[in-house]
């Protein structure tokens, strides 16, 4: 992997290694006579990988969902700390929270399948982007200088993720594994602090998730990015995590280091197994 120093800094967080991120407290997510997260309490550090397992149903896609804007709870709080300020994310529209330093991947890829990959990346410096839409789209003055230190910002996050040689490729004409990566690329053109990542292995064979299992940990040791992931490959999960919270039916039923987590009595009944917690060796 290239050891280029990217001028374009992924993380535009102003906190340092260990100080509060992001503070969910008591989050309640009910969808009619369904709870989805039932008082869900957890916080991320600054410089972390913090994974979030458990069942399916239990709450995983919803937490992220209620992080990113995509769904309000109907109680409890959710605080982001970056750049010297503190943001109630309950209170922000998804594309506030986007702009204060939040992106997001999901389950299944959100990509434009019928535009290049460098178009796929460049479309998530939009909110970034100071110039009206007026002289965008005449691509007068401001509009072109900005066009063109984002392309060499796009240009270096394609360095980093290794996907020089297709850079000029429709997005839908590539497998599942590259279309997952670009995805990343995409997030990364949003210059977070903190990066949600909704299953970023879905789908994939064992090389693919060893890259992307690469890429994660560079992205977040070398660029300071926190990262927050939802994971079902347990390998993964207990080899690149700091930490890891359980779900279970919309409840924590455990938060810890990996091994802590592992040997866990409740965790191993509800999700991971016995022959997981016999392999710990």
């Amino acid at each position: 992997m290239s050891t280029h120093v990217m001028e374009y800094q992924l993380n535009g967080s102003a906190l340092n290694p260990g100080d509060l991120q992001l503070e969910v407290e008591n989050v309640v997510l009910r969808f009619g006579g369904v709870t989805a997260l039932a008082g869900v309490s957890c916080q991320t550090r600054q410089g972390e990988i913090m994974a979030i397992i458990g069942p399916n149903g239990a709450g995983k896609t919803s937490l992220l969902n209620c992080i990113s804007g995509l769904y309000r709870p109907q109680r409890g709080s959710i605080r982001f700390y970056n750049d010297g300020q503190s943001y109630d994310l309950t209170r922000l529209a998804p594309y506030k929270i986007a702009a204060i330093g939040v992106a997001r991947s999901f389950q299944n890829i959100e990509l434009f399948k019928h535009m290049t990959v460098l178009d796929n990346i460049m479309s998530g410096f939009h909110v970034h982007m100071k110039t009206g839409v007026l002289s965008g789209a005449l691509y007068w003055g401001k509009a072109q200088q900005e066009e063109i230190k984002y392309r060499a910002y796009a240009e270096e996050i394609i360095d980093l993720l290794e996907i020089e040689s297709i850079r000029k490729q429709m997005v839908g004409s590539l497998s599942y594994g590259l279309q997952k990566r670009v995805e990343l690329a995409r997030a990364l053109a949003m210059r977070p602090a903190l990066l949600l990542l909704d299953e970023p292995m879905a789908g994939m064979n064992a090389e693919e998730k060893e890259d992307m299992a690469r890429f994660i940990l560079d992205v977040n040791e070398e660029h300071g990015v926190t990262i927050l992931l939802i994971e079902h490959d347990m390998g993964v999960v207990m080899d690149i995590s700091d930490r890891v919270v359980v779900l279970n039916f919309g409840e924590v039923i455990g938060d810890g280091r990996p091994d802590e987590v592992r040997e866990n009595p409740e965790v191993i009944e509800a999700y991971l197994g016995e022959e997981l917690a016999l392999s710990k060796g």
